[in-house]
This record gives C-alpha cells, sequence and structure tokens, in this order.
C-alpha cells in the first residue's frame, strides 16, 4: 500500500468517529426543540387521548435510548424516516432537493474563487496600490454584509428597480418546463438536452443567489490569497529565484503560486461549510427549493426525521469535502507525494 493510499485510507477512518458523534448530537438537539409534533400531526382539535394514540404510533412514547436505537437501526437500513410537513420518506426530499442546493454553492463557490483569487494574488503582488486597497474594501464589505441583507438589496436594486433580473421565485420561471432529470442541475441537464433557452432561464435565475453566496465567501477566500501570496514572495528561494535571472511571470506563478495555494484549498473547506450554512438564509429568500429551505420548514414544525436527516446529509457532504482537500493536499504539496 502506497503511502497516498494510506493517507487516504486514514482520513476515511478519522471520518468515521465524527459522523458517529454527528447522529448521536443531531437525535439528542432535535428531541429538545419546543413543540410536540404528535400535537402537530393530529391537529388543532384533537383530544388529549388522540395525541396520546398519536405520539405511540410515532414511537415518542418510548424511552430515548430505546428510541435512538430504532433510530440507528433504521439508519443501517437506509430509512431515515417520514417527514410530518410533507408526509414523503425524508431520503426522497432530500436526495430531490439535493441538486437544487448543490447547484447554488457551487455556482457561488467558482464565482468567488474566480474574483477572489486573482484579486488576492493581484493585490499581494502590487502592495500598498489601488488594487490592494480595492481587496481590503472588498474583503471589509464581504465580512461586514449579512447574507439574508445582501440578498434583499440585490433584489430590491436589480428586479425592483432596474428589472434586469427575473422574479426571486425559485429555479424556474414558470414560463419554461424543467429539464430532463439527468444530473439534477437545471443548466447542466438543459445543455444536455440541448434546450439552450431553459438553460438561459435556469442561469437567469441563479444570478442573484449565487452572487449572494459569492460575495459572502469573498472576504476569506481574498484575504487568505493576498497574506499566503505575500508570505510567499518574501521567501528565500523567491530571491534566489530572481537572482537566478527568472522572469518575474515565472517567478510569480511558476513558484509562489504553487506553494501560496495550500493554505488556500484549506480554507476553501471552511468556505464550503460556511457555504452550506448560508444557504439557508438565501433559499428562504429567493424561494430557493433546496434543503436549506427544507430544514427551516422541519423546524418551525419540530420534524425530528426531517431535521436529523438534512444534519446527517451536510455532516456526510462536510466529511466528503474534508477527505476531497485532503488528496488535493498530496497532489499540490510536494512534501506529501511519494518518492
Amino acid at each position: 500500500m502506497t503511502p497516498r493510499t494510506r493517507l487516504i485510507l486514514f482520513r476515511v477512518l478519522q471520518a468515521i468517529p465524527a459522523l458517529a458523534g454527528v447522529i448521536l448530537v443531531s437525535f439528542i438537539l432535535t428531541r429538545m426543540l419546543p413543540g410536540d409534533p404528535a400535537a402537530y400531526f393530529a391537529g388543532p382539535a384533537a383530544t388529549t387521548e388522540s395525541i396520546a394514540e398519536i405520539r405511540a404510533a410515532m414511537g415518542l412514547d418510548r424511552s430515548l435510548p430505546v428510541q435512538f436505537l430504532h433510530y440507528v437501526l433504521d439508519l443501517f437500513s437506509g430509512d431515515l424516516g417520514n417527514s410530518l410537513s410533507t408526509g414523503q420518506p425524508v431520503l426522497e426530499e432530500l436526495a430531490r432537493r439535493l441538486p437544487a442546493s448543490l447547484e447554488l454553492t457551487f455556482t457561488a463557490l467558482l464565482l468567488s474563487c474566480g474574483i477572489a483569487l486573482p484579486l488576492g494574488i493581484a493585490a499581494a503582488v502590487n502592495q500598498g496600490s489601488w488594487i490592494d486597497h480595492v481587496c481590503r474594501a472588498v474583503v471589509t464589505a464581504g465580512v461586514s454584509l449579512p447574507t439574508f441583507f445582501t440578498g434583499i438589496v440585490l433584489v430590491y436594486v436589480f428586479y425592483y428597480l432596474l428589472g434586469w433580473a427575473p422574479s426571486p421565485l425559485g429555479r424556474l420561471d414558470f414560463v419554461y418546463l424543467s429539464p430532463p432529470d439527468v444530473t439534477g442541475f437545471y443548466v447542466i441537464d438543459a445543455l444536455l438536452a440541448g434546450d439552450m433557452e431553459t438553460a438561459w432561464g435556469a442561469a437567469r435565475q441563479l444570478i442573484l443567489p449565487a452572487t449572494t453566496l459569492a460575495l459572502f465567501t469573498l472576504a476569506p477566500l481574498a484575504r487568505m490569497a493576498r497574506a499566503s501570496m505575500l508570505q510567499a514572495l518574501s521567501s528565500d528561494y523567491i530571491r534566489t529565484a530572481r537572482a537566478a535571472g527568472l522572469r518575474e511571470g515565472q517567478v510569480i506563478f511558476g513558484y509562489a503560486f504553487q506553494n501560496a495555494m495550500l493554505p488556500v484549498i484549506t480554507t476553501l473547506g471552511m468556505v464550503f461549510s460556511f457555504m452550506l450554512g448560508a444557504n439557508v438564509l438565501v433559499e428562504k429568500v429567493f424561494a430557493w427549493p433546496g434543503i436549506g429551505s427544507y430544514a427551516v420548514e422541519a423546524l418551525v414544525v419540530s420534524d425530528y426525521a426531517a431535521v436529523q436527516g438534512f444534519v446527517l446529509a451536510m455532516a456526510i457532504l462536510f466529511v466528503l469535502l474534508n477527505l476531497v482537500i485532503d488528496i488535493l493536499y498530496t497532489v499540490v504539496d510536494p512534501r506529501t507525494r511519494e518518492g
């Protein structure tokens, strides 16, 4: 077994106790939510006896250890339970809504990286210039503005005042039909079907929510790119490369850039987790049918199964993302390569 394979296997084994802890903590926290799911399901005109019958049918009259044991056994069989608010299996609801959240998150992440990384690198190379001051202003604004405020301002300006953006009501305007489901990403599925009009309509719906999330994540990426690039440019090997007569572009992109990207890759993992949390507010502002809005609706009615399924799905995504980050480290960082 190669050192790289051992490293990946070790990271996978590390994820198992983390997932077990998430399952336990999410189960306990959901049981501490205010409200009674049995009373909500029974309705406002229900009697005490009927509520007790529903509670027994839902298994809520058992002790917490017994409830947790049944929950874990259901998890191993792939059963996350049924949602109280929709009546559908939670696993199906999450599978149906997850592509919408991932499409929004990945689009925002690509937009954020496309702006933050060049801006941070340019600010480091031209330290003290107007580019550096613009980078600092963008970082300050990104840290200061909450996502729901940014989303509301963008909707007010570009939809209400200027009329440039479509109505912020979901993934696709009512004049379009949903493309055939291949990847779950409307833009990609429409392009695969050769429907350019629907692809453009889905992309227009993505612009404002993705921009809202991208502005939220610009700050840490640009700040880390600038700081790590400044540190790399002040290193001895950069001074040696310049003294050897190498071109400035080769020094910056051939030597400094590769080493400066290592902490940026780590920051990407944290930024992705931030975006998953910020998705909840953005999806509510733009009526985006993702798992964030699904979790908010489940919290309101104390829907245990839906909340636990959401937390578990987010934990699995976060663990998988950290695994991908570790694999990228073995590719980018020469110190972790074989031989």
